[in-house]
């Protein structure tokens, strides 16, 4: 695997499944979230502890608040049986409830403001900066579309209690 990095550093794992988000059914046998979720379902069937799951704009086939909370309780349960994620999402609030709670071992990161094309770590924001981006191309007082998210975040499992 290629990485964009001087030095790199990762856990194995069992694994490795992806969960990224597809283009309409041009077939029209189902919508997109309907066709998200069954793909997810058969997933999860292959899935074990120990694994890492990549996620990238899932879930945001649907509005804020329902991808938020199918993607919160997807994530939960995979935490629960101790398979590590990666989830990529413009979805504000399902990163921002678990950045909330505590005890989750998560890290947040968020794209660089000053568009270096770098990740850094942060508290989930209401915004990915794309208003900035548009008043530079379109000039200030211009409609701006509305923006929110965040770019990445890492989740772990908590480590099993000592017995």
């Amino acid at each position: 695997m290629f990485v964009g990095a001087e030095v790199f550093r990762a856990s194995l794992c069992d694994g490795v499944f992806t969960h990224f988000r597809r283009e309409e059914d041009t077939g029209m046998k189902s919508g997109k979230l309907d066709e998200e979720l069954s793909r997810m379902s058969e997933s999860v069937d292959h899935v074990a502890p120990g694994s890492l799951v990549l996620f990238n704009e899932s879930f945001a086939a649907t509005n804020e608040r329902e991808g938020s909370e199918i993607a919160g309780q997807i994530v939960s349960a995979l935490l629960e049986r101790g398979i590590q994620v990666t989830f990529v999402t413009h979805l504000f609030e399902f990163p921002r409830a678990l950045y909330e709670q505590p005890g989750v071992r998560a890290l947040f990161l968020r794209a660089d403001r000053a568009r270096t094309f770098r990740l850094c770590e942060g508290e989930p924001l209401r915004t990915s900066f794309g208003e900035d981006l548009y008043s530079s191309v379109f000039g200030e007082g211009t409609h701006r579309p509305a923006t929110i998210g965040t770019p990445a975040l890492r989740l772990t499992p908590s480590p099993a209690p000592m017995k």
